[in-house]
């Protein structure tokens, strides 16, 4: 079952201290005023905080499921995810919990290691 804008914004706003504002027009979720994920302006794809040395490497091994903007991501630590390759709600909250954790800050993270383990 593919996943959902509307899973999207469920669980990145189960997230500790996170909140939904809107980026370039388009709902993005933030944790310590640092977005962590916003959703495509066609709700089909989100982007994610992603380092930029692991991002070849999840193309490579998922390309149905990751990609990059050419031209757009390339300088940024961000990296694409097509929600109908998403197998299920368990696997957003893993890709998206991974991206809070870049971006909260040290303390938050610290205060909230359940969302490691998720």
């Amino acid at each position: 079952m593919a996943v959902t804008a509307e899973d999207v914004r469920t669980v990145a706003l189960s997230l500790p201290d996170s909140s939904e504002k809107p980026a370039w027009g388009m709902p993005a979720f933030r944790v310590g005023g640092r977005i962590f994920a916003a959703l495509g302006d066609d709700d089909a794809s989100m982007g994610v905080k992603c380092p930029r040395e692991d991002r070849a490497e999840l193309i490579a091994a998922e390309p149905e499921k990751f990609f990059l903007r050419a031209g757009h991501d390339d300088g940024y630590t961000w990296l694409r995810v097509r929600l109908g390759a998403v197998e299920d709600v368990a696997e957003l909250r893993a890709i998206l919990a991974d991206s809070w954790l870049q971006a909260a800050p040290r303390r938050l993270a610290a205060a909230h290691p359940e969302v490691a383990r998720r």
